[in-house]
C-alpha cells in the first residue's frame, strides 16, 4: 500500500537564534520547513504558518488561519495572554518554562548568601574606604544551614532551588496549587536538575496556606506565575505574618507582591530585607522608596539571563517539535483556566 505523502509544517521564528541553531531545529524532521523572521514578519508569512517560535511577535488571529501552536521564548506568559491571538482555543501554547531553571535558582541562592552574609553593607563601607568599629558584630552571619526556606511556587525553578538549599542543609517548605500531586509529570527539566518527585519539601503547603508558610520561614522566595490568583497574593497579610529577622527574594513577577505593603514593612522592620529582580512598574521608577532602602538588593529583571538561553531555549523546542511531528502531547502547555 502506498501511504500519502505527509504534508510540510511551515515554522517561523521571530527570535535570532544563530544559524547553527535553525539547522539544528531543521534536523528534527524532513517535514519541518523553518523559516526566521527578525525583528519583522512579513505580512504574507502569516498566512501559512503553522507553528510560531516568538517572544512577542504575534498575528491578528484572522490573519493566521493556520496557525495552531505557539512555543513562546519566555517562561511567563502573561503578556501573550493579554494578545487575542491566546483567545484561539485551536491553538495550543506552550511555554519555556524549566530553561531558566538552574540560572534562577543561582540567582536566588546567590541574593539569599547576599542578605545573610550582609554583603550590601559591606559594599557601603568599601565605597566610603571605611574599616568599620564593632565589624564582627555588624557582619555576625546567619548562615543558611539549619534555616528554612519557604518557596512560593513549587515549578522548575523552585525544585532547581530545593535541590541547592537541601544539600546547604536548609529545611525546604513549599506551596502548590495541587498538593496531592507533587511530581512535576508535564513540565521540562533539564537532566540531573530540580526536583521531578516533589519529595525534598518537608511539607507542602496549598496555596490558601501562604500565610502559614511565611509565618515559619527566614527566606520566602517567590518563583510562582501571575494570574488573577496569585495578582497581590504577598500582601500585608503575609508580611504581618513573617518574622522580623526573615527575607523576600522575589523573581516571579512584580505584581504578585503588593509593592506598597512591601515597602512599609521594609521601611518599618516588619521584615528583615529583600532581594527584588521584579517590580510593578519596570522601569523601577526613580521615585521608588524601594532604592533608598538599605536592606534592599534590586536588579533590573536579569534572574533568567544565561549566556546559554538560545542555546538552551532552542532545545526545548526542539523537543517540542519533535512530540508536534509525532502528535505526542507538548511539555509546558498552558492551562487557560489557570493562567499558565
Amino acid at each position: 500500500m502506498t501511504h500519502a505523502t505527509e504534508l510540510p509544517i511551515n515554522v517561523v521564528v521571530t527570535v535570532p537564534f544563530s544559524d547553527e541553531i535553525m539547522e539544528q531545529l531543521r534536523e528534527v524532521s524532513p517535514r519541518l520547513h523553518i523559516e526566521r523572521h527578525y525583528p519583522n514578519v512579513p505580512e504574507p508569512v502569516w498566512g501559512n504558518v503553522e507553528v510560531l517560535y516568538s517572544l512577542n511577535r504575534f498575528p491578528d488571529p484572522l490573519k493566521a488561519p493556520h496557525l495552531r501552536w505557539i512555543q513562546a521564548h519566555s517562561a511567563g506568559l502573561d503578556h501573550l495572554l493579554q494578545n487575542p491571538i491566546s483567545k484561539a482555543e485551536d491553538i495550543e501554547i506552550t511555554s519555556a518554562s524549566g530553561i531558566h531553571a538552574t540560572q534562577m535558582a543561582e540567582y536566588c541562592l546567590g541574593m539569599m548568601l547576599a542578605l545573610a552574609y550582609r554583603v550590601p553593607q559591606m559594599l557601603e563601607f568599601q565605597k566610603r574606604a571605611e574599616w568599620p568599629q564593632g565589624s564582627h558584630e555588624i557582619f555576625l552571619p546567619r548562615g543558611l544551614r539549619g534555616l528554612t526556606l519557604g518557596i512560593v511556587g513549587y515549578g522548575s525553578v523552585g525544585r532547581e532551588l530545593a535541590r541547592l538549599a537541601d544539600a546547604l542543609g536548609m529545611t525546604v517548605l513549599a506551596t502548590k496549587r495541587d498538593v496531592k500531586h507533587p511530581a512535576d509529570v508535564e513540565g521540562y527539566t533539564e537532566s540531573g536538575t530540580g526536583d521531578p518527585d516533589g519529595s525534598i519539601p518537608t511539607r507542602l503547603y496549598p496555596t490558601e496556606a501562604l500565610t502559614s508558610m511565611a509565618a515559619v520561614s527566614d527566606f520566602m522566595v517567590l518563583t510562582v506565575p501571575l494570574t488573577r490568583d496569585t495578582h497581590h497574593s504577598v500582601n500585608e497579610e503575609v508580611f504581618e505574618a513573617m518574622r522580623e529577622s526573615a527575607y523576600l527574594v522575589n523573581v516571579a513577577r512584580g505584581a504578585v507582591v503588593d509593592e506598597a505593603a512591601l515597602i512599609s514593612a521594609l521601611a518599618a522592620g516588619k521584615i528583615a530585607g529583600a532581594a527584588l529582580d521584579v517590580f510593578e512598574e519596570e522601569p523601577l521608577p526613580p521615585g521608588s522608596p524601594l532604592w533608598n532602602l538599605d536592606n534592599v538588593i534590586i536588579s533590573p529583571h536579569i534572574s533568567g539571563n544565561s549566556v546559554a538561553y538560545h542555546e538552551k531555549a532552542a532545545a526545548l523546542f526542539a523537543e517540542n517539535l519533535q512530540r508536534y511531528v509525532e502528535k505526542r502531547p507538548l511539555l509546558n502547555r498552558l492551562e487557560r483556566t489557570r493562567g499558565y
